[in-house]
């Protein structure tokens, strides 16, 4: 019986680990001209007469915007990158 749990539990957990590193996602950071590039389109895109963006921010970063007409974008990145973050140049 051992014999069978026990390369079912590895498999579980080399499976599981591997969803998570794949699916996980933590925030990226978004310049200002990017949220407001991005608020234009949404505009376009949707027809949204709206005036005022507001700014979402996690640990005093950048990381997405909310028009007031309810729409919200938030940007993420996988936690495991596949090539290197490129920093932006100021």
């Amino acid at each position: 019986m051992l014999e069978i749990i026990i390369p079912t539990i590895w498999t579980c957990l080399a499976v599981y680990s591997m969803w998570y590193f794949t699916s996980a996602k933590q925030y990226a950071p978004l310049t200002p001209q990017e949220a407001k590039i991005l608020w234009k389109i949404h505009q376009k895109r949707s027809g949204c007469k709206s005036k005022k963006m507001r700014k979402i921010k996690h640990k005093d970063t950048l990381i997405g915007f909310q028009c007031s007409c309810g729409y919200r974008y938030i940007k993420k990145q996988p936690i495991v990158l596949k090539y290197p973050k490129i920093q932006p140049e100021n």
